[in-house]
């Protein structure tokens, strides 16, 4: 992969996002976009209320115009290129794309219900479980209509499995699974920014080594363009992403396993992500079953910080915790 295109992507991401900032923030505190905070939510979270949501917009066009512009740059560049493969692997960025942009708007809706409408819970449960059932199915079914029609997933250290017909309802089901989780992990200043910056810097790393130059450039933008937002987003943050930029987050998590042909590896790479949500499911099974908590307070972030640690100080954990299973993933693809 040509260094010039991955620094020209790293850089417009960071400073389209970053610079972007400088007006849109004081734009959403003027048309009073401010972030409601749920009554069931955190008591401490309540001297941010007001602060500024569907900061996700910032990100969203910073990476769209760097992916763009490199993926230009790059295409002009390439040379000896493997026809098939290389069509394989436009049509996994764009449709991972599309699909990230997709749940994006599904995320817009649900902060402009909250935030305009004053309805703190957005859309209902049914409502999101319908939208995102028909963005991940039409984007399995692209995948599929455009030739990748392989039914057999890589595991972690573990060899290959063939899910034969039961692939597309459990991948369907995963997807969902996976960018709720990611949603989930945005509940404190700056954390769901900082582990999808390590995780894209671990896309980076797994695309760079297989060769899937397209989807480098993705995770190479997605990298820049966290930094950029964390400028605005880190304790104490002057804006959150909202639903808008969460919900386009997962999206592009699931592209970027989709796209180096390893979904199987979000497993490992996103496991704050899982553990996040894997908090939620256990909290309200444990009490429906036996009435009682086995955390003080989920998603787990919140946990943490009930039992005295500062929000840096949970980002930076998680983070690390995030690059343990990077690395982890790293010496798997090794191995392949």
């Amino acid at each position: 992969m040509n260094t010039f295109v991955i620094i020209l992507t790293a850089v417009l991401a960071f400073a389209i996002t970053a610079i972007l900032g400088i007006w849109f923030v004081p734009f959403l505190h003027k048309v009073k976009y401010g972030q409601p905070i749920n009554d069931i939510g955190p008591t401490w979270h309540k001297n941010k209320q007001g602060t500024p949501t569907m900061g996700g917009i910032l990100f969203i066009i910073g990476i769209l115009v760097a992916v763009t512009v490199g993926y230009i740059v790059y295409n002009f560049q390439s040379e000896n290129i493997l026809v098939h493969t290389y069509e394989m692997n436009v049509i996994r960025l764009f449709s991972g794309l599309v699909m990230a942009l997709a749940f994006g708007f599904m995320g817009f809706i649900d902060d402009y219900i909250k935030v305009v409408r004053k309805r703190n819970l957005g859309l209902t449960a049914l409502q999101k479980i319908i939208l995102q059932t028909l963005i991940s199915g039409a984007y399995l079914a692209t995948l599929y209509v455009k030739g990748d029609t392989s039914t057999i997933i890589v595991l972690p250290f573990f060899g290959q499995l063939n899910l034969g017909v039961l692939y597309y309802p459990v991948m369907m089901l995963f997807i969902i699974f996976m960018v709720n989780a990611v949603n989930l992990t945005d509940g404190i200043d700056g954390l769901a920014a900082s582990v999808t910056f390590v995780v894209s810097a671990c896309f980076m790393l797994i695309a760079g080594m297989l060769a899937f130059n397209e989807m480098n450039i993705l995770a190479t933008a997605v990298a820049g363009a966290m930094i950029g937002y964390l400028v605005w987003n880190f304790h104490p943050a002057k804006v959150f992403m909202g639903d808008t930029g969460s919900m386009f987050l997962g999206g592009l998590v699931v592209a970027m396993g989709y796209g180096v042909g390893l979904p199987a590896f979000l497993i490992p790479i996103g496991i704050v992500y899982i553990c996040e949500a894997g908090s939620v499911v256990l909290q309200v099974a444990s009490f429906k079953l036996t009435g009682k908590r086995i955390f003080k307070m989920s998603p787990i972030h919140h946990h943490f910080e009930m039992s005295g640690f500062s929000e840096v100080r949970i980002v930076a954990l998680f983070s690390l915790v995030a690059a343990v299973g990077c690395i982890l993933s790293v010496l798997a693809v090794q191995r392949l």
